[in-house]
This record gives structure tokens, C-alpha cells and sequence, in this order.
């Protein structure tokens, strides 16, 4: 493979939710690229996927389907697919997705389980500090997240081979690829990172003028005029969240399908892909000319 296979995908950002309301926090953006920019074609909640609704078992239920029904795409999702190696205890990652419900059986255990592990403490993993993410994966305000993401969506996943996870596991053409994302590192990364999130006009301004650096920079094409009503008029911004998810997507992988060189502890702990500031082309031949492993600094 080279960096224009990533380039040929249907690239998908999701905003991911482990909420009870799930269908309503989850949005997905669909796009391709033109050229070496990324063409957003829709952004829906996760309730308007095939079979799915506003409930989390079946929201989340839907979306697994929908992921492995792809032949040619790439996800990119924001929730920790995996934690600290101390939590995993030696075990390859895909056998303890594979058992992760039967150690866990709900969040709340999942949380104190961890707790107990790291003796009240909140471990990261390298690619937390790396990225900035705010939070370990088990912290108050992320551990649902956390455990229905590998629990409903990337267990059955792995169960039925019908997806790879990277960098866990090998990219393979044919299948979805799925990347862990998250739009705040990417926005940290361009060093543009306002307050967007809530009602108020100048947050709705906001989101604006991150679509628009997005757009300048050369990493996303300009969203056709109801397209962007929709995304821009979320207050959440979850909807601009899957649009950021795409972008970072899109360039992870074309740098997978350039190099997939994961380290011993990425194949256990994963990686935190976010976007360079430019376009793909342009991330590639960073990649290259830096050394740098495939999908994120």
C-alpha cells in the first residue's frame, strides 16, 4: 500500500456517546476525499443510522452493523479503545475486548476495577500524555464512554473479525479500518481551540471559525450551505466534533495505508490518531520526512 490507498476510502468521524440517549449525542460524518481535501457529504445523528434509535444498546447496536457493512472505509472514533497495560495484565488486546464484558459486567464495576488496579489513581497511557487528552480512560466523566465503546461496539466487532482496529491490529484492505480519535487533541494540534460548545451566538461564531480554519488550511472542503446550517446550529457540537473526527480520520488513515509500524505498547495500550494541521498529502510527507509513526506525532 502507499498514502493515496487511504485517500480512495469512505472516511467516517464519529462523535461517540455512552449515554442512555445515545442516538442523540452520536454523530456521524460521512466524506471522501477530492483530491487531497476531505468532502464531507452528510452529517446525521446516530438515530438516523439503518435499524437504529434514540436508545444506547440500540444506537450502538446499529452503528457496529453499519461499520462492519463497509468494505473500503475508515472510522474514526472518540473513546479510549483501551487502557494502561497494568489493566490489561500481560493478556493480548483482542482477548481482553474478547472477555471485557465478562470481567466488567457494568460500568460502574468497570470504574471500580480500574480504581482498584491503580489504587485510586487515574493511569494514562502514553498516548494520553502524547495527545493531551484531558482524562484516563476510566476517570468519572469518561468511563461510560469508555466501557460501552469496547464493550457493544468493538467487541463484536472483534469477535466477528469483520473490522480492524488499528493500530492494535493490522490494516487490512476489504475491511473497515477503525482509529481512535479525538477533536480536541486535533485542535490543539493547529493551536485553534475556542469554546465552541453551547447556545450562546458567539459559540455558534465559534464553530464557524473552526470550520473555516479547517477549510483554509487546506485539511477540509467548504460544507454545502445546509450541510453546515446543521452542524454549526448543534449546540453540542457534537455534529462539528464528527466533522473534526473525519478530518483526523482521513488523514490517519492514509498514513496507515503509507506505514503501519505500532510499537510493543501501542499493540496493547492503542494510539490517539489527530490530524496534522494541513492536508493529507501534505501529513504523508511529513511522516516521511520526520520519521515519525504512521497516524500521529
Amino acid at each position: 500500500m502507499n498514502g493515496t490507498a487511504g485517500i480512495g476510502m469512505e472516511i467516517f468521524g464519529v462523535d461517540f456517546s455512552g449515554a442512555e440517549a445515545a442516538g442523540r449525542a452520536i454523530w456521524v460524518a460521512a466524506g471522501r476525499f477530492e483530491y487531497d481535501s476531505l468532502y464531507i457529504e452528510s452529517c446525521r445523528p446516530g438515530a438516523e443510522l439503518p435499524g437504529s434509535g434514540v436508545g444506547r444498546a440500540v444506537c450502538l447496536a446499529a452503528l457496529a452493523r453499519f461499520i462492519a457493512q463497509q468494505k473500503n472505509a475508515a472510522f474514526g472514533l472518540d473513546f479510549p479503545f483501551s487502557l494502561a497495560a497494568p489493566f490489561i495484565g500481560g493478556m493480548r488486546w483482542e482477548d481482553y475486548v474478547r472477555n471485557f464484558a465478562m470481567r466488567y459486567p457494568t460500568a460502574d464495576a468497570f470504574r471500580q476495577a480500574c480504581r482498584g488496579v491503580a489504587g485510586g489513581r487515574e493511569l494514562k497511557r502514553a498516548t494520553d500524555r502524547v495527545s493531551r487528552v484531558p482524562f484516563a480512560a476510566y476517570n468519572l466523566r469518561l468511563y461510560r464512554q469508555t466501557y460501552y465503546g469496547i464493550r457493544d461496539l468493538l467487541a463484536p466487532l472483534v469477535q466477528e473479525e469483520s473490522a480492524c482496529i488499528l493500530p492494535m491490529q493490522a490494516p487490512i484492505e476489504g475491511k473497515p479500518w477503525l482509529f481512535e480519535i479525538c477533536p480536541a487533541s486535533t485542535l490543539k494540534a493547529m493551536r485553534f481551540y475556542p469554546s465552541y460548545k453551547g447556545r450562546d451566538p458567539l459559540l455558534r461564531e465559534a464553530r464557524q471559525r473552526i470550520l473555516d480554519e479547517l477549510v483554509a488550511r487546506g485539511a477540509l472542503m467548504p460544507l454545502a450551505a445546509k450541510l453546515e446550517e446543521r452542524v454549526l446550529d448543534d449546540p453540542g457540537g457534537d455534529a462539528l466534533d464528527s466533522v473534526i473526527a473525519a478530518v483526523a480520520t482521513g488523514q490517519a488513515a492514509a498514513l496507515s495505508a503509507e506505514s503501519h509500524r505500532p510499537s510493543q505498547l501501542e499493540r496493547v495500550e492503542g494510539r490517539v490518531y489527530f490530524a496534522a494541521t494541513g492536508t493529507v498529502k501534505g501529513a504523508v510527507q511529513a511522516g516521511r520526512d520526520t520519521g515519525l509513526p504512521a497516524g500521529g506525532p
